[in-house]
């Protein structure tokens, strides 16, 4: 069996075998169906050809919740101790790939739940700051300018969030250098979501406002899936 670089939140692995369900909003990992990352052309995304601070984005663990996947271009920290909305503990594990600069996260908003979508997004990573944005190398959102840090775990550095964003768990193939997706940690905000944006994301996605992904997950540049990015 080939070596995987687990992510180092959990020794147990887990497959589903039908749309995932929705669990009630917990700090532990929550554990999807894994997924490869591929590019636009169905081939497996490998770790080293990711550039650095450049915003990537997947869908994961519905076809309907959208993931950042960033390459920091430095080494994220190897802990965070961090907190729920509702006060409940969990620990990021930090970065994969050989530099452990890959991290992934949910991109919906903790506030509002601002979202990418193919129109226009008011959240984005930014390598350097602004008149807005006294802060470099942050996830930025503009509707209501609450900034996260990637090399953190996501932890809320300014503005009204009331949570860091939930982490994305990714394994790493060492030998093939490809990268899954696995599941969650942190406060999903899932529920949240699907109720505040059902009717559209219904319109969007025939009706099929909550299937799961499954098999493998397509990255894609933010500024090709997105026609206007919202810059603060």
């Amino acid at each position: 069996m080939q070596r995987r670089e687990f992510i180092r939140i959990c020794a147990a692995t887990a497959t589903a075998a039908a749309a995932p369900a929705l669990p009630a909003a917990d700090a532990t990992p929550q554990l999807y169906s894994r997924v490869r990352l591929v590019d636009g052309g169905g081939r497996p995304l490998r770790a080293a050809s990711i550039p650095a601070q450049r915003n990537l984005i997947f869908h994961y663990p519905y076809a309907t919740t959208p993931c950042f996947l960033l390459n920091l271009g430095r080494p994220a920290k190897t802990s965070a101790r961090l907190k729920t909305a509702d006060q409940r503990d969990y620990e990021w594990k930090g970065g994969v790939g050989r530099k452990r600069a890959i991290v992934a996260y949910s991109a919906i908003c903790a506030h509002q739940l601002a979202y990418p979508t193919k129109d226009i997004s008011f959240i984005s990573f930014r390598s350097v700051a602004s008149a807005r944005n006294r802060l470099a190398n942050v996830i930025h959102c503009c509707a209501e300018h609450s900034q996260y840090d990637p090399a953190d775990g996501g932890r809320v550095l300014a503005g009204p969030a009331p949570q860091p964003l939930a982490a994305i768990l990714l394994e790493h193939d060492v030998a093939s250098d490809e990268l899954f997706a696995v599941g969650t940690l942190g406060g999903e905000m899932f529920n949240q979501f699907f109720a505040k944006y059902e009717l559209k994301l219904a319109l969007e996605n025939g009706g099929a406002v909550k299937r799961g992904v499954f098999g493998a997950a397509v990255v894609t540049d933010l500024d090709q899936y997105c026609r206007q990015q919202v810059k603060c």
